[in-house]
C-alpha cells in the first residue's frame, strides 16, 4: 500500500518552493544592477581618463580651474541678498542741502582743490564754497544740458554737454577761462574720460567714440570708432582697455592698442547715467533697471545679477571705501553695499533720501558723499 504525503506538507513544501524562486529571482535583477552599474562607471572612468589626457597643455588645465572657481562664484548664494529684518542705517539726515540749480542735477565732481562741482539741466556749472558750500563760481559758457564734468591730472576741467561740444576751462580761484572747444560729435556728448594723460575719449548718441590726443595742452582728434547703438558711458577697466555701453543692453570691451573689441556681452540691463565702477581689480559693477550686475573682466563674463526690488533704474553709484559701495535709484533712496568676494551685501538703507530719482553720488572725502537729483537739489551726509 502506498503512502500519501499529509496535505500540509504539500503546502509548506510549495511555499519553499515559492522563495527558492522569488530569491533567484531577486540575485538575478541584483547581479543585473550591479554590471550594469559597473558599466556605467567605467564609462563614466573612462571619459575622465580620456579628457584629462587631452590637456597636454598645463595652462589648459590652470585655465579649467579658474574657471570651474567661476562657475562655483555663478553658483554661490543665488538667493536675494536681502536683509529683510530692521537696517543700520548709516545716512541720517544731510548736513547741507544746495538749492542753486534751477533744473535736474545731472553730474558731480571733486575738484582737486577739494570744492565741489556739479553740472545740470539748467545748461550751467557750478563750484562751490568748500566750507560755505555756496556757489563760488557759475559757469553758462554751454547751450544745452551739463552731461559729464571731470578734471583732467593737469588740472584742466573738461566738461561735455547735449550741445554736442566738449569745452576745456582754465579754473584759478573763482575765475575761469576756455583753453578749447571740441566740436567733432554731431549728437549729445554723454562722457568723457581720461586715459594715461595722454588721451581724451568722448562717447556720444551719434554711435560713436572719439580719441583725442594730448599736444601741448592743446586735444586733436585721433581716431574715432563707431558704435552699433547710442553709447551713453565709458570707463576705463585695463591699462590699454575700455569698456563702453551700446543702447542700454550691450556692453563692449576695447583694446585702445589694437583698436579692436576683444569681447562684448549682450542683454545686460545697463542705466544710462549710471558710471561703471570697478568693485575690485577683476570686478565691474553695472547697474540698470531693479537690479545690480557684476562682471569678471578676465574673462568677460556675467557672474552674478542682484536683484534690487521696487528701485527702479538705478543710476547714481559710487565707492565709499575698498569694502563699501553706494548706490541711488529712481525712487529717490541711497543704499549701501559690503563687497564680500564676488558678491554685495546690502547693509544699510535711506528712503526718502531725494524725492526724486538720484542721478549722481559722489564721495568727496572725510566720511562724506554729495548725492544730485532731478529734485533740483544736492545734499551732503555724513556717514
Amino acid at each position: 500500500m502506498e503512502l500519501s504525503e499529509p496535505k500540509e506538507s504539500k503546502e509548506n513544501k510549495g511555499k519553499k518552493e515559492n522563495k527558492k524562486i522569488k530569491k533567484s529571482k531577486l540575485k538575478e535583477k541584483e547581479s543585473d544592477k550591479k554590471s550594469k552599474k559597473d558599466k556605467k562607471n567605467g564609462k563614466k572612468k573612462g571619459k575622465e581618463r580620456k579628457s584629462i589626457l587631452e590637456f597636454k597643455n598645463p595652462n589648459e588645465i590652470i585655465f579649467l580651474n579658474k574657471k570651474i572657481k567661476l562657475l562655483e562664484g555663478q553658483l554661490k548664494d543665488k538667493k536675494n541678498n536681502f536683509i529683510n529684518n530692521n537696517f543700520d542705517i548709516s545716512l541720517k539726515n544731510p548736513i547741507h542741502t544746495l538749492n542753486y540749480h534751477n533744473e535736474w542735477v545731472l553730474c558731480l565732481t571733486i575738484l582737486n582743490d577739494g570744492r565741489l562741482i556739479s553740472g545740470s539741466d539748467d545748461n550751467s556749472i557750478i563750484i562751490y564754497n568748500k566750507t560755505t558750500y555756496q556757489p563760488d563760481l557759475i559757469i553758462n559758457e554751454h547751450k544745452s544740458p551739463i552731461n559729464c564734468i571731470i578734471q583732467l591730472n593737469s588740472g584742466i576741467l573738461a566738461t561735455s554737454s547735449n550741445d554736442k561740444k566738449i569745452k576745456l576751462f582754465n579754473i584759478k580761484g573763482n575765475n575761469y577761462n576756455i583753453i578749447q572747444t571740441l566740436e567733432y560729435h554731431t549728437d549729445w556728448v554723454n562722457q568723457i574720460i581720461e586715459i594715461k594723460n595722454k588721451y581724451l575719449v568722448s562717447c556720444s548718441s551719434d554711435k560713436s567714440i572719439i580719441f583725442y590726443l594730448k599736444d601741448n595742452n592743446k586735444y586733436k582728434k585721433h581716431y574715432q570708432i563707431s558704435t552699433n547703438g547710442l553709447c551713453f558711458c565709458i570707463n576705463k577697466i585695463k591699462e590699454n582697455e575700455i569698456c563702453y555701453s551700446e543702447n542700454d543692453d550691450k556692453i563692449c570691451f576695447f583694446d585702445i592698442n589694437e583698436r579692436k573689441i576683444k569681447s562684448s556681452i549682450s542683454n545686460i540691463s545697463k542705466s544710462w547715467n549710471s558710471p561703471f565702477i570697478m568693485i575690485s581689480k577683476d570686478l565691474l559693477f553695472i547697474s540698470g533697471k531693479n537690479k545690480i550686475s557684476i562682471i569678471n573682466i578676465n574673462y568677460y563674463e556675467l557672474i552674478r545679477e542682484i536683484k534690487v526690488p521696487n528701485s527702479g533704474w538705478i543710476y547714481g553709484a559710487c565707492m565709499l571705501n575698498k569694502n563699501i559701495l553706494l548706490t541711488g535709484d529712481e525712487k529717490g533712496i541711497i543704499r549701501e553695499w559690503k563687497i564680500e568676494e564676488d558678491n554685495l551685501i546690502l547693509i544699510s538703507k535711506k528712503e526718502n533720501a531725494h524725492n526724486d530719482c538720484i542721478t549722481s553720488l559722489l564721495n568727496i572725502g572725510n566720511g562724506h558723499i554729495a548725492s544730485g537729483s532731478f529734485d533740483k537739489s544736492i545734499k551732503i551726509w555724513k556717514i
